[in-house]
């Protein structure tokens, strides 16, 4: 019994590593990977322990940018870090939050009406940056010509306009409401289709079992028979969140006025394509990249299967 079963493992090992058409297949996913993904990575950990100024051959600085992010960039601690914080929180698990919650409204409707408004919410997630800030510089136009700022003024609740984008105290919720705007992506998609394809029987089943209202029916039922849509949606949400610093840069531009809507992505953008201290930029963006780690084994553990 043992050599039959040495025998057929062995064989099976033969043909997984005899397989061209298999690595056929795989091949050109693997290059752009290795190209795109980790490559980027790999030298954006090399530039952060370096002295780079895209000119000069990088000099080697140890540990010295890592320092100097913690200890000395009192923008990054005092704006950039709890910006980046509250946008995530808001955008990320407030999206998150919002985007089941509408795709669960959604799945409660017939097919014509879902699939008009599906594409109504996904839409925003499609425009490009400089469609997006003609759209909301229109919204927020500093004087009495802007949409928001008219409107206020009819209604008696502000007597002179307000300069939106360059105030310190509304940057930054513009920023999140933005950015909460464009967050019904691909994650919204998934949970829709996940919402949609919920065995019908378990909700039989369940019932039977004692549940007895649809909130019952989503803890019991609708969320544990969709994690794999739960995880790639917050795993989706969360990079989108953390990535996404266009918005801040084309309202108000780089460094946005007083780092009021600065987040982690325009402090990267900053250091390394105005000041083009690579090496310090690299180091910023490896930090953004263990955050969004952690953020997404979090994500693993309470979305990802335990068998």
């Amino acid at each position: 019994m043992a050599e039959a079963a040495l025998r057929k493992s062995t064989k099976v090992g033969k043909r997984m590593h005899s397989n061209p058409n298999g690595y056929a297949f795989v091949f050109p996913y693997a290059l752009l990977f290795v190209i795109f993904i980790l490559a980027p990575v790999v030298m954006a950990v090399i530039l952060s322990f370096t002295n780079f100024n895209a000119i000069q051959w990088p000099k080697f600085v140890g540990f010295l940018n890592y320092i100097n992010l913690i200890t000395a960039d009192d923008t990054f601690m005092k704006f950039v870090l709890p910006n980046t914080v509250k946008y995530a929180l808001i955008v990320g698990v407030g999206g998150y939050i919002l985007s089941f919650l509408l795709a669960w409204g959604l799945s409660n409707l017939t097919k014509a009406p879902r699939t008009v408004f599906a594409l109504i919410l996904y839409s925003p997630s499609m425009t490009t940056g400089v469609a997006m800030a003609v759209l909301w510089k229109i919204m927020f136009t500093g004087d009495q010509t802007g949409y928001l700022n008219s409107w206020l003024m009819n209604i008696g609740a502000i007597n002179e306009p307000i300069i939106w984008l360059t105030n310190t105290n509304f940057l930054l919720p513009i920023v999140i409401l933005i950015g909460l705007w464009s967050s019904m992506g691909v994650g919204f998609l998934s949970i829709l289709a996940g919402l949609l394809n919920v065995d019908e029987s378990l909700y039989e089943a369940a019932a039977i079992d004692g549940v007895k209202n649809r909130f019952q029916e989503m803890i019991y039922v609708t969320i544990p028979s969709m994690k794999p849509q739960m995880l790639f949606a917050a795993v989706m949400q969360i990079v989108g969140a953390f990535q996404n610093g266009t918005i801040a840069t084309l309202l108000a531009g780089n460094p946005t006025p007083g780092y009021a809507a600065q987040l982690i992505v325009n402090h990267i953008e900053d250091y390394g394509f105005i000041r083009y201290e690579m090496g310090y930029a690299a180091a910023v963006s490896v930090v953004l990249l263990l955050i969004v780690q952690v953020f997404s084994s979090v994500s693993t553990k309470l979305f990802g299967e335990k068998d």
